[in-house]
Parts: structure tokens; C-alpha cells; sequence
């Protein structure tokens, strides 16, 4: 009889949230299993055609004092490879130009021409100290299923009470329509296209804290990653016990432990953290109180479509850009696109060759529901509309300099990373209570990630993996 490999934690998923944990709990006898061949879920970096692409957004934000990236980093002692971006994004619209950058003075000098609005020092204002004051909070913690728990999360809601006062009740909607009245049609597009970078959300739908830490980032230090996003999983995983191209089929609770099989084999755990997203974790467990507490989670309907690009050029270019349109790009819920370069001397990416990732917002279920046929129609429609865009934009850029073009839906995610969406819903005060934490009500199962709190992004996961590290190690 073959033995069963027994573990005091096994991780399903590399993205982020996985690794960060992994990494913090290194010491522990711990197993990582990761589907795909690289390291990193949506934050990876992969190698097609012979040349390596960045699977999503390259911009790197958190690394910083007071950030639980930087403090996480500094506990495993590990210092990343950074370009600090004087610009963190040039945004175009029509026939305006305006850069995002941290200096708040001269940004707002900017946006005064570009976006003129008497009160847009009194909105950028607000802005701003909303997300300061965010990053000072001492007490940020979401935890249910314990009295200990909802203990803690009640003296973090007290916290948010306390440094908000009536702010943490207002909407984005509400506080835009009184400080910017009659804003321009212009002006919203920019506001919005900046959230759905950020939030995946426009600001409609937000409520006033997650529009402000969604607007903010730019005022932070914002870096690129030398060698791609995907080395840095690299680094912080090197003394893991990571399993590649192993697929979990199916996770069984039994006594004190966790069956998990997968394609390779079978193995015990005490502990499961899934990296999966909250609505794609039911189908993993056989126990019907496990799956019904999985599925009861509604699933975002929102996605990405992403194009890769390997393009020669000598000419220099910023990391990050985003087109704002007039209208909806085809087969897509968003008018703007964001494009990350690699950077022109990294030599990861080739002399004198860029490697680009264009990426926007459609919806998952559409790509999903498609026959083969029509999907490869639609996908070919989309990808020609946002190339199209591009080139007129990038006129430094010729069509003979695109050496390889290929993209990816919802669908392509599924294959690849076992996920269909990307992000989940924004946090406002009315559904606080209502979202997943990192524990369940079951013990020893756990999740982290972008779709459970604190939300997405680097900055987001790594707070809800700042809480699940103490929530692992306090018991």
C-alpha cells in the first residue's frame, strides 16, 4: 500500500495570496500545489513562442512603510528588484494627455488643465486623506465563524467609525454629485476607467473608501519588476514545497484531516488554504456542508481580455499606459484599455524588443457560453478593434513591428489558472459582514485571495494574508 504524504498546511494555488502565505510559513511542514507551470496564477509570468509575456498588469504598488507588502517582504527577508516609475500611468483621452504621478502639487496642477472643475483641489483633497488615513489604521482585521474573531473585526469597524466618522457611509455617487457637480462626460470616463484598473469597478457602484484607496495608488511609489511579475514568485517560493502541473481533483474531510487528491496522488493535510476564488471552491470538496457553504457566494460575472505583443523597437517608452475611448470596445464592458511594457533594458524580454500586455474588462460568462466557432470569430473581432486603437495611438509602433500577437479571454484564465472571473465585489459598509473572511466555519479550511477581504491587488490580498498569517499562527 502506497503511503500518504501527511502535512500541517497545504496550499491550492501560487497567485499572490498562496505564495505570500507559503512564504511566511516556510518553517512549517507545508505543501504548495500549483496547476499550471508557472508560478504566480494572474500575476505570472510565461514563456510562448520563445519569448517570456507578463499574464496581466505589470504595475507593482505597496512597497512601502506602513504597507503590508513591505512588511511581509521584510519578514522573509526577501528584497525585491524594483525600477521606481517617475510616472506611474500616462493616461490618453481624445486629445488629452495627463500623467499620473506622486507629487500631489503638480498632479493637481495638471488635472486643473486637462480636467478643469473649481472644486477639484477639495475633491482630490478628500482623496487623498482617505487613503492616508487608511494606511495608518492600526487595528484592520475581517474575521468570522469566532467569537474571537468578531471580536476583532468589531474593534477594526469602531477603528473605521472613529478616523471616518459620516465619510465611511458615503457613496462615490453622492460625494462626486456634491463636489463636482456638473462634471464633464470626459471627466467621468478618466474617474472610471482609473477604478476598473484598480477596483474593477466605476465609481457608481462604490462606496466613497474604495473609490478613494482605488484613485490613490499613483500617489504611492509605483515600480516595475525586473525580470517580470512572475519573478518574484520565483524568489519567495525557492525553499517552498512546490508541486507543478499537479491539478487538485477533489479535497475529503476525514477525522482531524483533509483527503486531497490529485492528479499525481494522494495526500493528508490539517490544514487547507485554497487560493481559488470563493465561487470556484464547491467544486473541489465531496462534503455537502462545505459545497453548499461555497456556493451560496454569487458569482462577479466580470473578466478580463488580454492581448500579448512582442514587438522590435528602439524606441523608449513608460511601463504603463491606459486609452480611454469614446465608446465600448467591442465585445467588452469597458471603453479604456491598459497597457504594460516591459522595461527597454530588461534583458529577460530581448535588446531591443518589447514585451506588451494590453488588457481590458469584459464578461466572463460571454467567452464561456460561445461555440468554438464563434469564439474564435469574436475573439479575432476584439483583438483587431484594440490593435487597431493602439497603432493610431502608438505611432511610433508599426504593424511590421509586431513580431507575435496572440490573446486571452475568460476562457484561456479557466485553462490556465482555474478561474473565470477577475475580482469580486467592492467593500462598503452595508455588506462588511456579508463577505468571506479567510477562515470558514469549518476548521482548519481557510481561503485567501482577491474575492475574499481585503479585495484585489497586491495591497489588497496581502492585508487578508497579513490576517490569516495571525490566525494560523495564534492557533
Amino acid at each position: 500500500m502506497q503511503k500518504i504524504n501527511i502535512y500541517d498546511i497545504a496550499i491550492i494555488g501560487s497567485g499572490i495570496g498562496g505564495s505570500l502565505i507559503a512564504a511566511l510559513n516556510k518553517d512549517k511542514n507545508l505543501i504548495l500545489f500549483e496547476k499550471d507551470s508557472n508560478l504566480g496564477g494572474s500575476a505570472s509570468t510565461f514563456k510562448k513562442r520563445g519569448k517570456f509575456f507578463n499574464a496581466g498588469a505589470t504595475s507593482f504598488v505597496g512597497y512601502e512603510k506602513n504597507h503590508p507588502i513591505y512588511n511581509i517582504f521584510n519578514k522573509i527577508n526577501y528584497k525585491p528588484n524594483l525600477i521606481e516609475n517617475d510616472i506611474a500611468i500616462k493616461t490618453i483621452q481624445n486629445d488629452k494627455i495627463l500623467n499620473r504621478i506622486k507629487d500631489f502639487d503638480t498632479f493637481l496642477e495638471n488635472i486643473n488643465k486637462i480636467y478643469p472643475h473649481k472644486n477639484n483641489i477639495i475633491f482630490w483633497n478628500k482623496i487623498r486623506d482617505i487613503d492616508q488615513k487608511f494606511w495608518k489604521l492600526k487595528n484592520i482585521y475581517f474575521l468570522k465563524h469566532s467569537l474571537k474573531g468578531y471580536y476583532k473585526t468589531f474593534k477594526f469597524i469602531l477603528e473605521l467609525l472613529y478616523t471616518y466618522k459620516s465619510d465611511l457611509f458615503k457613496t462615490s455617487n453622492y460625494f462626486i454629485n456634491k463636489t463636482l457637480p456638473n462634471i464633464s462626460k470626459e471627466y467621468k470616463n478618466f474617474i472610471n476607467s482609473q477604478l476598473l484598473i484598480t477596483v474593477q469597478s466605476k465609481y457608481e457602484n462604490l462606496p466613497l473608501l474604495s473609490m478613494s484607496l482605488g484613485l490613490s495608488y499613483p500617489f504611492h511609489n509605483v515600480f516595475y519588476v525586473k525580470g517580470g511579475m512572475g519573478s518574484i514568485f520565483d524568489e519567495i517560493l525557492k525553499e517552498i514545497n512546490v508541486h507543478k502541473k499537479e491539478e487538485i481533483k477533489s479535497i475529503k474531510k476525514e477525522n482531524e484531516f483533509y483527503k486531497i487528491v490529485s492528479n499525481k496522488g494522494e495526500y493528508l493535510a490539517k490544514n487547507i488554504i485554497l487560493n481559488s476564488t470563493i465561487f470556484d471552491s464547491s467544486k473541489l470538496f465531496e462534503d455537502k456542508n462545505i459545497k453548499n457553504y461555497y456556493q451560496k457566494f454569487k458569482f462577479e460575472n466580470q473578466s478580463a481580455f488580454t492581448i500579448y505583443l512582442n514587438i522590435k523597437s528602439k524606441h523608449k517608452f513608460l511601463h504603463h499606459y491606459q486609452i480611454i475611448l469614446k465608446e465600448n470596445i467591442t465585445n467588452c464592458m469597458s471603453n479604456s484599455f491598459f497597457i504594460s511594457f516591459s522595461d527597454q533594458n530588461d534583458k529577460k524580454f530581448g535588446q531591443n524588443q518589447y514585451s506588451i500586455t494590453i488588457s481590458t474588462h469584459t464578461k466572463a460568462l460571454f467567452w464561456k457560453n460561445l461555440s468554438k466557432k464563434e469564439y474564435i470569430k469574436h475573439k479575432n473581432i476584439t483583438q483587431e478593434f484594440i490593435l487597431k486603437e493602439f497603432l493610431n495611438y502608438f505611432i511610433n509602433i508599426k504593424k511590421d513591428n509586431i513580431k507575435i500577437v496572440f490573446s486571452g479571454t475568460s476562457k484561456t484564465f479557466s485553462k490556465y489558472i482555474n478561474r473565470y472571473n477577475c475580482g469580486a465585489k467592492a467593500i462598503n459598509f452595508k455588506n462588511i459582514l456579508q463577505l468571506p473572511s479567510c477562515n470558514t466555519p469549518f476548521k482548519g479550511l481557510y481561503n485567501i485571495g482577491d474575492t475574499i477581504f481585503a479585495g484585489q491587488g497586491w495591497p489588497g490580498v496581502a492585508l487578508g494574508v497579513e490576517v490569516l498569517n495571525k490566525e494560523l499562527n495564534n492557533n
